[in-house]
């Protein structure tokens, strides 16, 4: 079976290998196992029950939220010659009552429902009545009530899935999901442990950044400034932020649209399509917007303010570089972004509620203000289950500049929570540190403390930030609630002492942009691909993806084969437009000295092999790394995996029972140095022990001799 579903990938979507997790996810639907699936935005959720529905007798059935999604699912399968359609509160009741009869027919591989539409008799009675291959839930945060955007509706219909008398294996898949949402899910549904897929929530070709101290509009003007012609979505926290700066940038001569509740159905709808269909590059947007945008070629997302909660942010800045292509993700902060999302909060009338969401609103302005990697902070939060290195392009990971020992001022501010009683807010503790003659101050006479006016060189704003930057450090707690009161921690002793350091890095708010691809190819295959759109009605994407375009102008080939050979070409799509492209890229590979070759048939053929292999995975890699005496990168590259995956394998197999050449990674010393330094930490954690040793040391030693004495977590 899986050796089909494999043919299916390389003929409809024109790739050679699986993502991650896509072939272990498909394999548990077609042995007709409940599954979940995990998966960071991008990662390829959708393949993982296309492909079962194409491969399984009957109709595949798939609910989701979110209206916009569907059209963009049903589009593209479309224009791979799949039957689908949807059924929401778009269409009339003639168009429902006809695409429920086509149904009956069986008429569809695939069917696209809302909620609601699920849960109504006609629905219910016609599905009855017909085979069903499987039932997938997208977006299945929605359906747990500890999800961030939890919908009720979309949860009651859980019950209504075991009324069902044909009810197939069922599916659900989500790319944000905390630990708490998984358990819920897992029970809703019922899935087993080992039908659950989670690959991790790492984005790889993200750069994340936080801009403090810019004024935003400036900013954004001029960012655009540098990327006219790439698609991009600017979020912001209220509809009079999104008509302003939609304004402001249309008369700069920005093609920029809008999109929030204010606005009209149709007007919503027709930003939208613009936006899809590349008539606009950039759209201003609230959180109204994006969910379930299938958009794959958004190359920046920027947060005009902070959001209310890590699982909101990483969401939508996950609409980046869906692609696989680079993305970038800035957020805009400051402090008044803070008490907006507070103000909000108070809105809910459940104490509960609440409380949950300030907590959710101190893990995000902590992201605000941590000095630690961007994207191993929300990985932390998500408490991934796989290792990760600091990501090395973050704004954090990138500072250029002197590290600032901040030691002394950690001191006098904390000392200064101290002989506040640990009572009150950083607003008061700055107030207090600058001296200020604030009433509040004079109130409850901390005029009078030794602290008072201690750090009067610094405004308060700066206080202020360097307090938010302390406790997102861990040497301050803001306990819970609407008034956050400041707390000394474990940590914080060690400072008072004079015994850990404290260190600030200044920050920078300039990312690299590189590429590798002929830009001006690519830009007139980008007309091409605009013209091909518009004709079929269809978004450009759906034609080809940029990485695949970019690919072109790369490889430039002359012939179906060579064209073939590259990803995201398969025969379907070769067949509709492979001609039209050949066309423009044959004269530019004529002028070319030389061009290079793409490895797909190669991996191809691996793959295939792979597919017939009934080993465990890792105990391929360990065989190849023993028996052929392969590198790391070498088995990496032959398989089409990481080299940290590969890692992994051999760890794996370790604690199976199998032999390992330890040598291979250090030497007796090493080994030595390591355990006595892991021994002598209080916490331990992969990234302090690193900064421990010597520099030559390096992660992938340091977890072999963690693995190798089972201290690896």
């Amino acid at each position: 079976m899986m050796q089909q579903a494999e043919e299916i990938l390389q003929k409809y979507y024109g790739y050679s290998s699986f993502r991650k997790g896509q072939k272990e996810a498909i394999s548990h639907v077609l042995h007709d196992r409940n599954t979940l699936a995990v998966m960071p935005t991008g990662g390829g959720k959708s393949l993982c029950y296309q492909i079962p529905g194409l491969s399984l007798e009957g109709t595949a059935i798939i609910i989701s939220p979110l209206i916009s999604l569907m059209k963009d699912q049903v589009d593209a399968l479309n224009s791979y010659g799949i039957a689908a359609t949807y059924i929401n509160s778009s269409l009339t009741a003639g168009e429902q009552r006809q695409r429920l009869h086509d149904l009956r027919q069986g008429r569809y591989k695939f069917v696209y429902v809302a909620p609601e539409r699920f849960d109504s008799p006609q629905f219910l009675s016609t599905i009855q009545s017909i085979p069903l291959s499987l039932i997938a839930f997208d977006e299945a945060h929605c359906i747990s009530q500890w999800g961030h955007d939890f919908r009720p509706s979309y949860r009651s219909i859980v019950p209504t899935l075991y009324q069902i008398t044909n009810l197939p294996v069922l599916m659900a898949l989500t790319a944000t999901a905390t630990q708490e949402v998984i358990r819920d899910i897992k029970h809703l549904i019922d899935v087993p442990d080992e039908s659950i897929v989670n690959t991790g929530f790492a984005r790889d070709n993200l750069s994340f950044r936080i801009i403090k101290g810019r004024d935003k509009r400036d900013f954004v003007e001029e960012y655009l400034k540098t990327r006219p012609n790439e698609s991009g979505i600017i979020y912001t926290a209220t509809r009079k932020d999104a008509d302003s700066l939609q304004h402001y940038l249309s008369k700069k001569g920005f093609s920029a649209g809008k999109y929030h509740a204010g606005m009209t159905e149709n007007q919503r709808k027709q930003a939208q399509v613009d936006f899809v269909q590349d008539e606009i590059t950039t759209i201003i947007a609230t959180n109204a917007f994006g969910m379930g945008i299938d958009k794959s070629n958004v190359r920046y997302v920027i947060h005009y303010s902070m959001p209310m909660n890590i699982e909101s942010y990483y969401q939508e800045a996950g609409r980046a570089g869906r692609d696989g292509e680079p993305g970038d993700c800035a957020l805009l902060f400051s402090s008044q972004d803070i008490n907006l999302q507070r103000f909000l909060i108070d809105q809910s009338p459940s104490e509960e509620k609440k409380k949950e969401e300030y907590a959710k609103l101190q893990a995000m302005i902590n992201y605000c203000h941590t000095h630690t990697c961007l994207q191993q902070y929300i990985l932390d939060y998500f408490e991934d289950p796989f290792s990760s290195e600091p990501c090395g392009k973050c704004s954090n990971c990138t500072l250029v500049g002197e590290v600032q020992d901040m030691t002394l001022e950690a001191q006098m501010v904390l000392s200064c929570v101290k002989r506040m009683g640990e009572r009150f807010g950083a607003g008061l503790t700055a107030k207090v540190l600058k001296g200020s003659s604030d009433q509040k101050v004079k109130q409850f006479k901390f005029n009078t403390l030794s602290t008072y006016g201690i750090m009067s060189s610094y405004t308060e704003k700066e206080l202020t930030r360097f307090i938010h930057f302390l406790t997102a450090e861990g040497y301050l707690t803001p306990g819970q609630g609407r008034y956050p009161a400041l707390q000394l921690t474990d940590e914080s002793v060690a400072v008072l002492k004079g015994d850990q350091p404290v260190e600030m890095l200044v920050e920078s708010t300039t990312a690299k942009h590189e590429s590798n691809y002929n830009a001006d190819y690519f830009e007139e295959l980008r007309q091409i691909r605009k013209s091909i759109a518009d004709e079929a009605g269809l978004p450009p994407y759906v034609i080809f993806s940029d990485a695949t375009l970019k690919e072109f102008t790369i490889y430039l080939p002359e012939n179906k084969n060579e064209m073939l050979a590259i990803k995201g070409v398969g025969e379907r799509k070769f067949e509709q437009y492979g001609e039209t492209f050949l066309e423009t890229i044959r004269p530019w590979a004529r002028e070319t000295d030389a061009k290079p070759v793409p490895d797909k048939s190669s991996s191809v053929s691996i793959r295939k092999k792979e597919a017939n292999d009934e080993r465990p995975s890792y105990q391929v890699t360990f065989e190849m790394w023993k028996e052929e005496s392969k590198e790391i990168g070498e088995i990496a590259k032959e398989r089409g995996l990481s080299s940290q995956t590969i890692e992994n394998h051999l760890f794996r197999s370790a604690h199976e029972g199998l032999e390992l050449n330890w040598d291979r990674w250090f030497n007796e010393e090493q080994e030595k140095n390591i355990l006595q330094k892991l021994e002598e930490m209080e916490e331990r954690k992969l990234k302090p022990l690193k900064e421990a040793l010597p520099e030559d040391y390096t992660y992938s030693m340091i977890k072999a001799v963690l693995n190798k004495h089972e201290l690896m977590k």
